[in-house]
């Protein structure tokens, strides 16, 4: 049997090693938001919640409409981060190979060809064009941030953030995430159209030489992610907090417009991400605003609505509407 060699590459290389700089979270928000602008125009929601996908260790699928900035958005943000970059797009002829890597005979040996998933930033752009077979590729990857392949176990470089975009209207040719997917996906977020005067700013962008992307350059070394991550760990959340974001999730298992709620796992994303916005808003300490401010975008793509609810109009922005505005919110004390 021919002898087994893995190929040593920049791409299946470990994220450098924490350079102890001690990158404080305001100022790390004000230079991603600064460098990322340099590319994008009017994002700095779906900016934050990258950031805060990033800090909570998480996932984010970003869902809308041709040509609002999806794929930008997620390039800018990885070069802003200084991070390894990969895209990979979704068509019903990728297969999971093309994804994960495989090995290949060379000088009667085989050597093992790393995909596109060893790389820090994973883009996936319209990930619901890929097959199940594909989809389900990821499913490890994004949990276990690791890779099985032919008998063996290879990890992913840290940090690992999987993008996966999608066009919810063009439904022809395209396979739907299973529920056991998006529920990996911290956050779903949406761009939406930009305001008169963003839209005019990103017009008059391409009138200066060169591509806007390459405006871009690295704000926070790799060893500050990893401290900025340990920092969001180490937020304080109370037990009222606690209780508040947990009485959400399991508020949305009782709703009777939902045929399936959120499971457990929704609870500890939202609990994460509270904690990751609290940290980009320069707080030791988490507070119910910073729950109700992220429960939507960690809520709602987990939610299966009935059917029959659904045709006469329910939705799942309504649905965590009510929940935000009907389950008790704790007074936070000082």
């Amino acid at each position: 049997m021919p002898e087994m060699r893995e190929e040593t590459t920049a791409a299946t290389a470990q994220a450098p090693a924490a350079t102890g700089t001690g990158a404080r979270p305001g100022d790390f928000w004000e230079r991603l938001r600064s460098a990322v602008g340099e590319a994008v125009v009017g994002a700095e929601q779906p900016l934050r919640l990258l950031a805060t996908a990033l800090l909570a260790e998480g996932h984010a699928l970003i869902e809308d409409v041709p040509g609002v900035g999806k794929t930008l958005l997620a390039h800018a943000f990885a070069r802003a981060l200084g991070l390894g970059f990969a895209r990979v797009q979704g068509t019903p002829d990728l297969l999971p190979t093309d994804v994960t890597g495989t090995s290949i005979l060379e000088a009667g040996a085989l050597r093992f060809v790393p995909g596109p998933v060893f790389t820090n930033v994973l883009l996936v752009d319209e990930i619901n064009r890929a097959t199940p077979r594909t989809q389900s590729a990821l499913l490890e990857a994004m949990q276990e941030r690791q890779v099985s392949i032919e008998g063996s176990t290879r990890p992913l470089p840290d940090p690992f953030l999987v993008l996966a975009t999608q066009n919810p209207i063009e439904l022809e040719g395209t396979f739907a995430l299973p529920e056991a997917q998006l529920d990996r996906f911290l956050v779903r977020i949406r761009l939406g159209y930009p305001d008169e005067a963003s839209e005019r700013s990103i017009a008059r962008r391409y009138l200066e030489p060169g591509d806007p992307i390459e405006r871009v350059g690295p704000v926070v070394a790799a060893g500050d992610i990893a401290a900025l991550r340990a920092g969001a760990r180490s937020i304080r959340v109370s037990d009222e907090v606690e209780r508040y974001l947990v009485a959400l999730t399991r508020a949305t298992r009782r709703h009777p417009d939902v045929q399936l709620g959120a499971s457990p796992r929704a609870s500890v994303s939202l609990y994460r991400a509270t904690q990751a916005w609290a940290l980009l808003a320069g707080r030791t300490f988490a507070l119910p605003d910073d729950v109700q401010a992220i429960a939507p975008f960690v809520l709602g793509h987990r939610l299966l609505l009935d059917v029959d609810r659904q045709l006469r109009g329910a939705s799942v922005d309504r649905i965590v509407e009510q929940l935000l505005s009907s389950v008790p919110v704790p007074l936070e004390r000082a």
